[in-house]
């Protein structure tokens, strides 16, 4: 029986905001194919200091520094295997300290196959591992390594986020149905407010993701504002499972320079959460460009 880490939360649950980009704030230095798995290696001090900012800003969840993360791009690095694994560990025991005794849940990061690539693909889905059935069997193997080492390492649950494309989600759910009682949330990267970047309508994708009993919530990361409510409405309309929003702040990503330039929030998180509840959501934090300063408007205003 998969437990509800979100049982003991009433109303909304307000995630933290964007790890990388409050990084880059505090003076690292991302431009590196790690991103800001990069500051895991170097400076880990810093992430629990993020960690802890998110936490004074009323988050109830904070998410590991493990979205880069691969055995594939550490060992590009020089990492072996084991001390890749001891990263992906590192990453949730950061956050741990980050929270310190607050009861904030630790959420352990799987990025999209397209973020090691490091070449903007998760904006895509255009990873050229050829046909359906054989792109999700190689999205299946890389994932399932990765999983099974963030699903030990002592988090509340998976954050499986910045998903654009529907195979990667069919391979999602089944490294789910290998690791058994781990819940996990899934939520997708899109294009507009109907549709996943791979073109897929987000009804299909949230079907295929609502079929699996460890998925506890499904919905919508780092996908510009404007289009997050109607995507959520459109989830909304097939699934019970709860839903969760946090949307970037409808920047451009510039793959090459590894910087997102524009802001379509002016007027702050505070108003667009509002319209993220009314949509459905229940939870709801920021994806890249945002801060602390942005989740307390969101704690500041969502119904709790």
């Amino acid at each position: 029986m998969i437990s509800d880490p979100f049982a003991a939360y009433p109303g909304c649950v307000v995630l933290d905001g964007g790890l990388a980009t409050e990084l880059e704030r505090r003076g690292a230095d991302l431009r590196d194919p790690l991103w800001s798995a990069r500051v895991l290696v170097e400076d880990p001090a810093l992430i629990v200091e993020v960690h802890r900012a998110y936490v004074e800003a009323d988050a109830d969840v904070v998410t590991g520094a493990s979205y880069q993360a691969s055995f594939e791009g550490l060992a590009a690095r020089g990492f072996d295997r084991a001390a890749a694994s001891r990263l992906l560990v590192r990453s949730v025991e950061l956050a741990r300290e980050g929270v310190g005794d607050r009861r904030v849940l630790v959420a352990a990061s799987v990025g999209p196959y397209g973020a090691v690539l490091a070449n903007g693909a998760e904006y895509t889905g255009e990873y050229g591992l050829g046909a359906p059935s054989a792109a999700r069997a190689a999205l299946r193997d890389f994932h399932l390594p990765r999983a099974e080492v963030l699903a030990a390492a002592g988090g509340d649950l998976l954050a499986i986020e910045t998903i654009p494309s529907v195979v990667e989600a069919e391979a999602l759910v089944e490294v789910l149905d290998a690791l058994g009682e781990v819940p996990a949330w899934v939520s997708f990267s899109c294009r507009d407010g109907a549709h996943l970047h791979d073109g897929t309508a987000i009804e299909d994708a949230v079907s295929v993701v609502a079929s699996s009993p460890q998925v506890v919530a499904i919905g919508v990361n780092c996908t510009p504002p404007a289009f997050v409510p109607e995507l959520i409405g459109r989830a909304r309309a097939i699934t019970e499972t709860p839903l969760v929003a946090y949307p970037n702040r409808g920047g451009t990503w510039d793959a090459t320079a590894k910087t997102w330039t524009g802001d379509a929030v002016p007027d702050g998180f505070g108003p667009l959460s509002r319209d993220l509840e009314d949509a459905g959501a229940r939870l709801i934090g920021g994806c890249c460009g945002t801060g602390p300063s942005d989740i307390e408007a969101i704690a500041a205003t969502v119904g709790r």
